[in-house]
């Protein structure tokens, strides 16, 4: 079964499904920081974060939540008649800071007549108790997700990459957030050099046992200005060519459950700051090649997401 031309669950699907029409994400910056980098866990950030917190294409934090928003629906309103919105608190680690800074941001975004749901991108380890019950107030008033970035399962590229906080934290993080019945959604990244392509799989066979409603797959690339260029600048690593990662995603996405959204399936950093590899630039070619490798796929046909109307 094909479903809305995809041979997943995808957020596109789901969002039409739930809302009657599509539903933009607007990226927005809150102007918080990182433990990673504000010298708590350390100074430099992820080895693969960009000077942006992972946040480019995020609106500008010199302006208000309210004024980024109506800023950014302005703009997608001249290409498209756009009915309601994702306000995504993209940049840095978004629940890191405190409590009356985060609500009066959240409500910014909440009170917007056209925002739909927030969603909040952040670290494990920024989830206090205060901040996990500002969250469930939130949620109370319009859907809430939580976006983790967990990456791997792996202790060794976790430390690779600097992760800064153990498996466990992730597991802690995750009871907190569903208990309280918040949406999480789980950030992973595929292709970095510390692992085979069976520690990948793992880290998505774990997931796939996990109360998670939803996962974003990132492409390991690499950006100018983050520490990952600077090695691989002196100690070049093979990165995935695009038929290699179409197979892995085919993969991945063969080991999630059917009713998992599958919120990306790649990663693409701003294209003047990309290095490697070129072909990730290209997002329509790499999603199109990734939809012919599931149509030649014919093992897809077996678990292909089933919805309520089938």
């Amino acid at each position: 079964m094909i479903w809305n031309d995809k041979r997943y669950h995808s957020l596109n699907y789901y969002l039409k499904n739930k809302y009657g029409h599509k539903v933009y994400r607007l990226s927005l910056d809150g102007g918080m920081t990182c433990p990673n980098r504000d010298g708590r866990l350390g100074t430099g950030g992820c080895i693969f974060c960009s000077a942006g917190g992972s946040g480019d294409f995020a609106g500008s934090c010199q302006l208000s939540i309210t004024e980024q928003l109506d800023s950014q629906i302005k703009k997608l309103q001249k290409k498209a008649d756009c009915e309601s919105y994702i306000a995504y608190f993209q940049a840095f680690s978004n629940t890191y800071a405190p409590v009356p800074y985060l609500k009066i941001c959240y409500d910014q975004a909440l009170e917007h007549p056209k925002v739909s749901i927030l969603s909040i991108a952040t670290r494990p380890d920024c989830l206090d108790n205060d901040v996990l019950d500002l969250l469930e107030e939130c949620n109370k008033e319009k859907p809430v997700w939580v976006e983790l970035g967990l990456q791997t399962i792996h202790p060794h590229s976790a430390e690779f990459i600097r992760r800064g906080f153990d498996l466990s934290v992730f597991e802690e993080a995750l009871a907190n957030l569903r208990a309280r019945n918040i949406e999480v959604i789980v950030h992973v990244i595929l292709g970095l050099p510390t692992e085979t392509r069976e520690d990948m799989l793992n880290t998505i066979k774990y997931l796939s046992t996990k109360d998670i409603q939803g996962i974003k797959l990132h492409l390991l690339h690499v950006l100018k200005g983050t520490d990952l260029a600077t090695l691989y600048a002196d100690c070049p690593f093979s990165l995935f060519t695009l038929d290699e990662y179409a197979d892995l995603i085919c993969d991945c996405i063969e080991l999630l459950p059917p009713h998992m959204v599958i919120h990306r399936l790649t990663g693409d950093g701003a294209k003047k700051d990309l290095i490697a590899p070129m072909w990730s630039g290209d997002k329509k070619r790499v999603l199109n090649t990734m939809n012919q490798r599931f149509i030649q796929r014919d093992t897809y046909q077996g678990r292909l997401f089933k919805g309520d109307n089938q």
